[in-house]
């Protein structure tokens, strides 16, 4: 960067942070600071909740894996990624199906209840693993506008942006990192529209929209996978479904379906950005909107970097207090040594500042940012049958770990390379991961659905047996 460049972004990430931190309300109740409850005890409102929701689950690692296989695969791997956001509104529904017809107000409570307090914690156990992923996949993404992994500018840059995001989180915990998602938003849907600006009248429109093919070895095979994780990869994410019992019912219901289909449309639009230096022949190298804002200038490398830092801190925050709720709320009521009542504000600030510093470890040992959407999606492909077919039962905890167990044993066996080839559906780059995906998801299915029919004809023959 040469001194102007440096003070411009340097300069925006101190302005950023302040703004922020100066913003954001204080959280004086445990309601407000695990809830996002008001200083009345007032819940959120629609409308926050769904700017909440909309931003909260675009990550900074999101728009980036949503350029990059624009570049890959044309508009073909933008839609396969924009389809994750079609979630939203399922874990929506389904999540206002388990309020209105259970009572529980919390995914552990609903589990709990249906399948055991060890499913439970093998839950929890699942989506702490996926927060903590969160922390570094979004701080790196924030890092590579300021140097390369390995200069110290990359590093500086990542763990500044951890402190200013640590600081407003502690500060009001859920409230707060509502409040800002609203301001966040607005940032981010304003810089994507001048990305856009850019991008646009430097190409053909039809060109940008139709360049891709709809083939299984063309980014058709990531699009199958987003809609086969579509009914367990929501989730995991307790950034998403926390927000799920803010509300009343139908409010939230609405949220998520508007969430969830703007985040569709907005992350679908930015992968226009890789489509772009597809057509265009700039070698993206990891990180197609960093290139891409490189070869139209500084304007559009700044624009770039204000995106990923809105959607960064969006999701950071949350990952904040959502490790906060599970460790300081959750996990003991789960092992039965915490009351009803909400622990001390102090002890989620706890959990926040320890998260923080350990939740960047992977950052410097670098990995893949893709691997921690699609492996943590694959390893939980045995939650889909829960959420799907829990009606069917009252209780069934065999039901639970034969399907939740199942699908982790199929994610860990691909991550570590141990899934024959001939699992492969097609010929494409995600071959193997739609075969592991779609098989795994019917022995996952199996799986649940094998106490019931065992149960089922157990009763039948004892039946039989009295007659």
């Amino acid at each position: 960067m040469t001194t102007f460049e440096g003070a411009l972004f340097w300069g925006f990430l101190l302005v950023y942070g302040v703004v922020m931190y100066v913003l954001s309300p204080k959280s004086k109740t445990a309601d407000s600071f695990y809830k996002g409850a008001d200083d009345q005890g007032n819940p959120v409102g629609q409308w926050s909740l769904t700017a909440s929701i909309f931003i909260s689950w675009i990550f900074a690692k999101s728009v980036t894996n949503a350029a990059n296989l624009g570049a890959a695969y044309g508009v073909t791997g933008g839609l396969a990624y924009a389809s994750y956001w079609l979630s939203i509104p399922v874990a929506g529904y389904i999540i206002y199906l388990i309020r209105t017809q259970t009572g529980a107000r919390s995914l552990q409570d609903f589990l709990t209840s249906r399948f055991g307090r060890l499913a439970a914690l093998a839950f929890a156990a699942a989506i702490l693993i996926r927060l903590y992923n969160e922390v570094w996949s979004n701080t790196a993404v924030v890092g590579g506008y300021f140097g390369l992994p390995g200069d110290w500018e990359y590093y500086a840059a990542a763990m500044l942006f951890t402190l200013f995001t640590l600081a407003y989180s502690l500060k009001g915990g859920l409230r707060s990192s509502i409040f800002t998602d609203v301001i966040q938003a607005v940032v981010f849907v304003f810089f994507v529209g001048a990305v856009l600006f850019l991008i646009v009248p430097a190409n053909d429109t039809s060109a940008l929209l139709s360049n891709g093919e709809f083939r299984l070895d063309a980014g058709f095979d990531l699009l199958l996978v987003a809609l086969l994780q579509m009914f367990s990869y929501p989730f995991h994410d307790p950034v998403l479904t926390d927000r799920g019992f803010v509300n009343k019912e139908k409010t939230m219901l609405k949220s998520f379906v508007v969430a969830g289909l703007l985040g569709f449309v907005a992350v679908f639009i930015f992968s226009l950005v890789g489509v772009h230096a597809r057509l265009n022949g700039i070698e993206v190298m990891g990180n197609a909107p960093a290139a891409v804002g490189q070869s139209l200038g500084l304007a559009a490398l700044f624009f770039m970097s204000v995106v990923m830092m809105t959607s960064a801190g969006s999701t950071l925050d949350s990952t904040f207090t959502s490790l906060a709720k599970s460790l300081a709320v959750d996990l003991p009521r789960l092992a039965q040594r915490a009351s009803e009542r909400l622990p001390s504000i102090r002890v989620g600030a706890v959990v926040m500042v320890i998260f923080a510093f350990a939740g960047n470890l992977p950052m410097f040992a670098g990995t893949d940012i893709l691997k921690a959407t699609t492996i943590s999606g694959t390893m939980v492909m045995g939650l889909a049958p829960v959420f799907l077919f829990y009606g069917l039962t009252r209780w069934s905890p065999w039901s639970f770990h034969l399907s939740f167990w199942t699908g982790l044993g199929l994610g860990v066996l691909l991550a570590v390379g141990l899934i024959p080839a001939s699992w492969a559906i097609g010929e494409g780059k995600y071959a193997l991961l739609l075969g592991v995906n779609a098989y795994g998801f019917l022995l996952c299915s199996a799986g649940f659905l094998l106490p019931l029919v065992l149960r089922r004809l157990a009763g039948r023959s004892l039946a039989a047996g009295e007659a």
